[in-house]
């Protein structure tokens, strides 16, 4: 097996990952064991896993408060995420952070931030970090094209190309941000372009696309981490849920989703690309799917079993004068 087609079935086999445990997630919502706010990923696995793909060891990964997929990418164990939602003490952040704060430092995955525009903030400063270190690492730094519009973002930029940080922003652009189309709310909506007043390049990607996603940021990525500077990637994707999972999405015609899922769904066209390239290999996708089922099953059980933070934990992992 070439290893271009061994890494399409591991591009494969973690959208699926994430694809089963957002639905899983959405379930165990519905039957009230997820409480507070529960932000998926569906329809989008395909940046988390191509962006994440493309890193290379001690790059940094940080993101905003849809975040499960990128901790999945990056490593974490579905049931170390799963019980961090049902925030259970076996949760990767021992049941206290919930679904908007999940990190693990050990993987270079530096959270889930629920404040909007966070990420930017937060990523530039570990790019300056890793600038005032000279370590070659790059911070990858992820958040919605609703946050695009925020002044904390503009700050980031012209600072980051300032001091040539190696910074790469990431922008997901799923359209809606919180509840409005993007027409209505971005005087620009070609997110691509946001850097150019302060010199950062920028290029859009089809974020439906692994294969597309993935080159691109490896692309940008050579040269932040050549010291020329940041650059920003818009990844043009789509989520088929809500907001949230209070948000039912009425701000969108009803039949859009199936349309999304049927003509451009990122799992489908990975599996495509793999059956045009080899046929044999339906019967290896098949068992990944089940593989994969399993391992949520399992993630589920883990989190209803893991028990609930003692009350002498409630004042741990603070600050205090």
């Amino acid at each position: 097996m070439s290893q271009t087609l061994a890494t399409l079935l591991a591009d494969y086999q973690q959208m699926a990952l994430i694809r089963r445990f957002e639905e899983e997630a959405a379930r165990l919502y519905g039957m009230g064991l997820i409480g507070g706010f529960c932000h998926l990923s569906i329809g989008q696995e395909a940046v988390a896993v191509g962006v994440v793909g493309a890193r290379a060891p001690g790059d940094q990964v940080i993101t905003s408060h849809r975040d499960h997929g990128y901790a999945l990418a990056c490593g974490m164990e579905p049931r170390a995420v799963m019980a961090e939602l049902t925030g259970r003490i076996g949760g990767a952040s021992r049941g206290k952070g919930g679904s908007m704060h999940i990190f693990a430092p050990d993987q270079d995955f530096y959270g889930g931030h629920g404040i909007v525009g966070a990420p930017a903030s937060l990523g530039s400063g570990l790019a300056f970090a890793n600038r005032y270190r000279s370590n070659g690492r790059v911070a990858f730094v992820v958040f919605g094209e609703g946050a695009a519009n925020q002044g904390q973002v503009y700050e980031c930029f012209n600072m980051a190309a300032l001091w040539r940080l190696p910074a790469l922003y990431i922008i997901e652009n799923n359209r809606y941000a919180m509840g409005t189309a993007v027409e209505r709310s971005a005087s620009e909506p070609r997110f691509y372009r946001r850097g150019l007043s302060f010199g950062i390049p920028g290029v859009a990607v089809d974020g439906m696309d692994v294969v597309a996603v993935r080159e691109a940021t490896a692309r940008a990525a050579r040269h932040v981490r050549a010291g020329e500077g940041p650059y920003l990637l818009e990844m043009k994707t789509y989520r088929y849920r809500g907001h949230s999972m209070s948000d039912p999405a009425r701000y969108r015609p009803r039949d859009e989703v199936e349309r999304v899922r049927r003509r451009r769904d990122p799992i489908q066209q990975l599996k495509r690309l793999v059956l045009t390239r080899d046929p044999d290999l339906a019967t290896e996708l098949d068992e990944i799917d089940k593989t994969v089922q399993q391992r949520i099953e399992d993630a589920s059980a883990f989190a209803k079993a893991s028990p609930e933070p003692p009350p002498e934990h409630l004042l741990r992992d603070i600050y205090s004068a």
